[in-house]
């Protein structure tokens, strides 16, 4: 669905947020987005390697 929204759309996007929010909450707005996304990324990397890890210890231990 989002690879068919295309350049302008999501200029028109970017047109609708600068009029909502204005030019100053622009860029806290997009921080936040990139700290939630960076927050995201690293839970869930923890829980994948935290599985492997659980899964290599609990075949150790049946062995």
């Amino acid at each position: 669905m989002i690879s068919n929204i295309g350049i302008p759309g999501l200029i028109l996007i970017l047109v609708i947020a600068l009029i909502i929010f204005g030019p100053s909450k622009l860029p806290e707005i997009g921080k936040a987005c990139g700290k939630t996304l960076t927050e995201f990324k690293n839970a869930s990397h923890d829980l994948i390697s935290g599985d492997s890890r659980d899964e290599k210890n609990t075949n150790e231990t049946d062995q």
